[in-house]
């Protein structure tokens, strides 16, 4: 996992004034109330704010944004290279949506991305038994689309 190149000051996190609009497509509210945007690298950045802080989940480096940004390097149907390092990212993606915006994408928005949005469900209080219902409910019905993302899912430990 590393900044994405041409990133702002990794460490640097610009306070957020408002939050998403948990109206908007691919906002999934979590149990504490923090709102994190899941979405498809493959599709345009939708309209309305940038996020603060955007965590993408790829097999290759993704193009740089305007905002600070992280790469994942997690293959498509498959888990992350770097199982540690993804416990990092999540974890810091799951503090900073506290006061920030926050993204997570991969290329379709439903794998890679729900596999992380689960994650920090469980990282919330959701019991990880239930953090795919809880995506699938909250955000979208295809989200956590193999069996060794389940248990990726399963296994994601909670305490630090």
């Amino acid at each position: 996992m590393r900044a994405c190149a041409g990133q702002g000051i990794r460490g640097y996190a610009r306070l957020v004034t408002a939050a998403w609009d948990p109206a908007m497509a691919g906002v999934l509210r979590l149990p504490s109330g923090r709102l994190v945007r899941g979405r498809a690298l493959l599709r345009p950045v939708p309209p309305g704010p940038e996020p603060g802080f955007g965590l993408y989940l790829l097999g290759r480096e993704p193009p740089a944004v305007r905002w600070e940004a992280r790469w994942l390097p997690w293959p498509d149907f498959g888990l992350p290279a770097d199982p540690a390092a993804a416990q990092e990212a999540l974890r810091e993606a799951w503090a900073r949506a506290f006061s920030e915006r926050v993204e997570v994408a991969c290329a379709g928005g439903h794998g890679r991305t729900g596999t992380a949005l689960a994650c920090l469900a469980v990282l919330d209080g959701v019991p990880s038994r239930e953090a795919i219902r809880y995506v699938r409910a909250h955000y979208a019905a295809r989200a956590v689309e193999t069996p060794g993302q389940r248990r990726f899912v399963a296994r994601f430990p909670v305490g630090q």
